[in-house]
């Protein structure tokens, strides 16, 4: 489990650059039908970055504290600390937090397989760039009140909330899954185009 958490960091760090140059290479093809094959191919893969970024995120605030195994007693344990930090934010009442708690990184889970899986994807890269939106909102909230407080964001090395992180979680998670909703939904537009500007077969027209 160790080693699958680390994995998913690392293409949750690294990927968004790989799928950025990818969707800028997909626009310098002038072949509009080979560009747009290239570009499905393309989103597929930045499905899987971004939904690395919330199987890692969850699997972050789910993982053992230091020297705890894996279980469902150490898995309680570390929902109980991601309370706290949520509550260290101050947005939320104590009894709220600790529901936030452990909701939040199931909720990861099912929205990281769901872009994996890329079923309506589009859809999903939407949902995550708005909860990205939220995650960075409430960074920016505990910085202007001047909490010092780690982000919780349970994926990569413990970070203060403020500009790093603010940079870190734009760059690097809110930008891939911005570009993945744009990406998804230009295809759609123009699959759906494509399919309207397509001739109707002389067969559907006999009666």
């Amino acid at each position: 489990m160790d080693f699958l958490y680390k994995a998913l960091s690392f293409i949750a760090f690294n990927g968004c650059w790989f799928f950025a140059a990818a969707l800028v290479a997909a626009f310098v093809i002038r072949d509009r039908e080979k560009r747009m094959q290239f570009l499905r191919v393309t989103l597929v893969f930045g499905g899987i970055i971004v939904g690395s970024i919330f199987l890692g995120a969850a699997l972050g605030k789910l993982k053992p504290l230091e020297g705890f195994a894996w279980g469902l007693a150490s898995m309680r344990l570390s929902i109980t600390y991601f309370a706290i930090q949520v509550e260290s934010y101050k947005i939320l009442p104590a009894g709220a937090s600790m529901v936030a708690a452990r909701v939040l990184p199931f909720g990861e889970l099912l929205l990281g397989l769901w872009l994996v899986a890329g079923i309506l994807r589009r859809y999903a890269a939407l949902l995550a760039s708005i909860v990205f939106v939220g995650f960075m909102s409430a960074i920016a909230y505990a910085y202007l009140h001047g909490l010092k407080i780690d982000c919780g964001c349970g994926i990569g090395p413990p970070e203060e909330a403020g500009p790093a992180a603010l940079l870190r979680d734009g760059l690097r998670f809110f930008l891939p899954a911005l570009l993945l909703t744009i990406g998804s939904f230009y295809v759609r537009r123009n699959r759906m185009g494509a399919a309207a500007a397509s001739p109707v077969p002389a067969a559907a027209h006999a009666d």
